[in-house]
This record gives structure tokens, C-alpha cells and sequence, in this order.
């Protein structure tokens, strides 16, 4: 009973996505706890000026993984029942949605730190949170056209936000590796 090569690939390649995605959501160390009680060193100016580079930074990781794995896909009509390839394009846009999700709060945690960033994010808030169970429906195919859709609505309505608070977003496509390790 031979296996295809292709098969046998994408097998193990879910299976150390999963395990990457489960040692990463594993339970905290005592180190993290003490690193995070103790101040740091960088002054509120610093803080406020990294939080829009660290905001441009997530924001374009998102984007990137959103257009790369989600919209162009989407566009191509790879989601369509029968299409050829549909099955791997929906476990890709899965992940990329994951990523982008995770890279979303981050960016949004970032904002925080910034007024004008704040001020231009605060009304994306629950869209951003929408983003959370939407990548069960990809991997799963339930309405993929409209999931992809709402993808690219809200990260099109982050760079607009983000361009009118002066930090202009653009697309940077992560490696396999970020975006299997969500980060």
C-alpha cells in the first residue's frame, strides 16, 4: 500500500504545524511572570515612538498573509467546490488567517502606545475581534468567499487607519516559518 509522496508531505506538514501551534500556546514559565513585573528601561517617548514602527511592522505581516494566502486565492476562485488545489488553499488561508489575526491584536496592542494610533483604531476594534473564529470556517470551507471578503475588508481598513494616523502600512509577505509559528 504505497502512499503518495504529496500526501505523505501535506501530513506532515499539519502535523508540525499543530505541534508548533501547541508548544506555543503552552502553559507559562515563572520567567515570563518575573520578566514581565520588572520595569523597563525605555522612556514613554520611546515607547510611543516604537509603538508606530512595531504598529507598521504587524500590521504589514498581516496584510501580507491576508493578500499571499487569503485574497489572491480567493480571487483565483481556489475556493470554489471542485476547484483544483482547493482543499491546500484552504488549509494555507487557515493559517494565514490565524497569523493574521495574532498579528492584528498585536498591532493593535502597539496602537495603544500611540495617540493619534489609538484615536484611528479605536472604531476597528470588533472587527479585529470578528477575525477570531475565522479561521475554523476556512479550514472547515464554510462560506470562504464571504470570510476572505471580511479579511480583506478589515485589513484594508487598518492601512487606511493607520495611513491617516501617519503610519502607512504595506504588505510584507511572512516566511513558512512565521507564519506556522504564529509570530
Amino acid at each position: 500500500m504505497a502512499i503518495p509522496v504529496r500526501r505523505l508531505f501535506v501530513a506532515l506538514t499539519l502535523c508540525c504545524a499543530l505541534i508548533a501551534g501547541a508548544t506555543a500556546c503552552g502553559a507559562g514559565s515563572d520567567n515570563a511572570v518575573s520578566a514581565a513585573s520588572t520595569p523597563s528601561a525605555t522612556h514613554s517617548v520611546d515607547r510611543q515612538k516604537l509603538a508606530k514602527t512595531r504598529f507598521v511592522a504587524n500590521a504589514g505581516l498581516a496584510a501580507g498573509a491576508t493578500y499571499q494566502w487569503i485574497v489572491k486565492p480567493w480571487k483565483a476562485g481556489k475556493f470554489k467546490k471542485g476547484a483544483h488545489g482547493r482543499k491546500l488553499a484552504l488549509v494555507k488561508a487557515a493559517l494565514a488567517g490565524g497569523f493574521a489575526y495574532n498579528r492584528l491584536k498585536a498591532a493593535h496592542r502597539n496602537a495603544e502606545g500611540d495617540p493619534t494610533l489609538s484615536k484611528a483604531l479605536a472604531p476597528l476594534t470588533a472587527g479585529i475581534d470578528s477575525l477570531k473564529d475565522l479561521p475554523s470556517k476556512l479550514r472547515k470551507g464554510d462560506n470562504p468567499d464571504g470570510v476572505a471578503g471580511d479579511y480583506n475588508d478589515i485589513i484594508n481598513k487598518v492601512k487606511d487607519a493607520g495611513k491617516g494616523a501617519g503610519a502607512e502600512v504595506k504588505d510584507k509577505v511572512p516566511s513558512t516559518s512565521q507564519l506556522t509559528s504564529g509570530s
